[in-house]
């Protein structure tokens, strides 16, 4: 059947609202796949506190048969080492999304990282080094998957509505908020071990449906309509950076010197930092610090995710807006939602610094940190796409790779600061840190960002006139339009 022929349930659902779908889903599962442990492992760990002493020999043997014996040191190892993986594949990942499709890498990452999930509970019970290194294999095919979404937007949306598609990955925040709560369920009425089971198998099936419903170009779809695709090649094709002949090889050296690109790296990077902190630290310090049991943890752990997927749904809608009315540039736009996205936050972590003790404080100073940094996606996030959006992946792939580093370093931070004593005056210290950072990263894109094309996005020798030549076709391609046509 030809490409340009409609099926039935493509009038009710165009081929990009089903990527639309599966894209959020895959980023809430792939977030599910990431925070299921650091729920669960609150119940893993034997609490050797004295106030849990039990003089009870059957009810500690029972503990002991299905809990393990890590100290804070193991445990923030076990935690940390999903980043030791995750940031082996974020450059590469972005790169081979650009060469061979970001369908293959994004989906094949999510399969594995899934049926490895399911395994994790076998993997406790063999030995401590055998769960680090199933997290390490975790966190080695998820890391190719963030970096994979950018060359699919370059390929399936218009360069005025990437805003918005860009805040279909926030759903990973809207994954943790809803993990949480369900996994404290789980724990709480079947068992920390369920926790992997369950949404190990969610993944596998939206890895399956992946394969089966999405493409990764509107030209490469079998189902879609002939009109649905010449409206979206024709708005990319229109669009700044549309008709520029991409580089075979990648402009390493003006990439790597580029200031815009820099911006994106390092004001990313700062701000992951803050979120990954809260998103591995959060239940412990709920547990510690404010004697959160565990099912009130996962309900309370759950709602600052809640918030940013809202934010980012909000601020990405509007930056959009704001870009087509043309009231303001991209550059303005980007600057503007990454000052917010990031300085608010920034100001919470000092007032959490001062007064977390409080825990009605803590819970809306986490809820509106995390909410007001969900503007990122009409920020800095969209930003490679405008600069460089024939190398997207590769931006967004060196970012997360400095961000996974950060990732790294929080866990040992924490381990560093509570490890000995988990009291709310070490972790004073800790909220500092994240309040400076925060800062810095947006002072950084204020002086650095910007939303115009850069040079190295296309060859030279494209240009004609000071105007872009459009670039020759595949004798694929042209086959597949005079289909199309006809």
């Amino acid at each position: 059947m030809a490409s340009g022929t409609k099926r039935k349930w493509s009038d009710f659902l165009t081929c990009r609202q089903v990527l639309n779908i599966m894209v959020i889903l895959g980023f809430m599962f792939n977030y599910m796949l990431r925070v299921n442990l650091t729920i669960a492992i609150v119940d893993m760990v034997i609490d050797s506190s004295p106030k849990n002493a039990t003089s009870n020999l059957t009810k500690v043997a029972l503990q002991e048969s299905t809990r393990f014996d890590w100290d804070a040191g193991q445990k923030n190892d076990i935690l940390g080492s999903f980043f030791w993986g995750y940031v082996l594949t974020e450059l590469p990942g972005g790169r081979m999304a650009e060469i061979v499709g970001a369908r293959r890498i994004f989906g094949g990452g999510m399969l594995a990282a899934s049926i490895l999930t399911v395994l994790t509970p076998a993997a406790c019970y063999m030995h401590y080094y055998v769960v680090i290194t199933l997290r390490v294999l975790v966190g080695f095919f998820l890391g190719a998957t963030w970096p994979a979404m950018p060359p699919m937007a370059a390929k399936w949306i218009p360069p005025m509505e990437r805003s918005k598609f860009i805040a279909n990955m926030m759903a990973s925040s809207l994954g943790a908020a809803l993990t949480l709560p369900v996994c404290g369920f789980l724990i709480s009425s079947v068992g920390w071990a369920s926790v992997f089971y369950v949404t190990g198998a969610v993944g596998i099936a939206w890895s399956i449906l992946w394969f089966l419903l999405i493409a990764d170009s509107p030209a490469q779809h079998p189902r879609i309509s002939m009109e649905e695709r010449m409206e979206i090649e024709t708005k990319i094709a229109e669009g700044e950076g549309g008709k520029s002949i991409k580089p075979d090889t990648v402009p390493w050296m003006k990439l790597m010197t580029s200031f815009p690109v820099w911006a994106i790296i390092i004001t990313h990077g700062c701000s992951v930092f803050g979120y990954f902190t809260v998103v591995n630290q959060l239940p412990t310090y709920m547990k510690d610090v404010l004697h959160f049991n565990i099912k009130k943890n996962g309900l309370l752990s759950s709602l600052p995710y809640l918030g940013k997927y809202v934010m980012a749904i909000i601020s990405s809608y509007f930056a959009d807006l704001l870009r087509r009315s043309g009231k303001l540039s991209t550059t303005a736009t980007r600057k503007i939602f990454t000052t917010f996205a990031l300085t608010l936050p920034g100001i919470l972590m000092m007032v959490q610094a001062i007064w977390g003790i409080n825990a009605a404080l803590s819970v809306t100073v986490f809820t509106g940190a995390l909410f007001f940094n969900g503007a990122v996606t009409a920020g800095y996030l969209s930003n490679a796409l405008d600069i460089a959006p024939n190398f997207s992946g590769t931006i967004f792939g060196l970012a997360n790779t400095l961000s996974s580093l950060g990732g790294w370093v929080s866990t040992k931070i924490v381990a560093l600061i509570t490890g000995q004593q988990s009291t709310f005056e070490n972790w004073r210290y800790i909220f500092w840190i994240l309040m400076g950072t925060y800062l810095f990263g947006a002072i950084f894109y204020l002086i650095f960002g910007t939303g115009k094309m850069q040079k190295f996005n296309s060859v030279q020798n494209g240009y004609i006139d000071g105007k872009e030549m459009k670039p020759l076709k595949s004798k694929a391609e042209s086959e597949k339009e005079k289909e199309i046509i006809a």
